[in-house]
């Protein structure tokens, strides 16, 4: 029940902001997409719950108060592990998130790890029209150090990853080839 109570609460916090992407596919995709990862990988309800509610604060302002008197403080905890300072510019973000990665507790590296396998996928699949080729495969790069700081946390997403990462960036290799 509350996993469901998670995933209806995301659903309207999250209704009107779509992808980055081309297709502009709906937000709540991503965060089902994530806590379906986690779920494969064994995790307990408040850890996929966590991965539904992953972006709820940083990118909804719904407050770290709210998710724990809705959902508990384990819940709240790892949304705020996993959220980023939106304050701070980009390029510190993008380190913060490499430097950190290896001291997440392991709910919060599951969903980082999952949130890592998702954004890979939608950005081969479906990559924001204004990204340049060299801005899409510095993605994947990023998003492959953040992945080094999880290693050891679950065998199959760490495995699905690398599919995944190989795969989006054989593709983006071969489209800037073709240009």
């Amino acid at each position: 029940m509350m996993i469901l109570r998670a995933a209806s609460l995301a659903s309207q916090w999250h209704a009107k902001q779509r992808r980055k992407g081309a297709d502009q596919e709906p937000y709540i995709n991503h965060l089902i997409e994530v806590a379906a990862l986690v779920s494969a990988a064994g995790a307990g309800a408040d850890v996929i719950c966590a991965a539904l509610l992953h972006d709820a604060i940083e990118d909804q302002d719904i407050s770290a108060a709210k998710i724990t008197h809705l959902f508990g403080p384990h819940v709240a905890a790892l949304v705020v592990e996993v959220s980023e300072d939106k304050a701070l510019p980009k390029a510190e973000r993008k380190a913060i998130q490499i430097a950190v990665a290896s001291n997440l507790s392991p709910g919060a590296k599951l969903i980082r790890l999952a949130d890592k396998i998702s954004n890979v996928r939608s950005v081969a699949m479906s990559p924001p029209v204004e990204w340049s080729t060299e801005r899409r495969l510095d993605y994947i790069v990023f998003c492959r150090k953040v992945v080094t700081g999880l290693r050891g946390t679950n065998a199959m997403l760490e495995e699905m990853f690398d599919e995944t990462a190989q795969a989006a960036q054989t593709a983006e290799t071969a489209r800037a080839m073709n240009l």
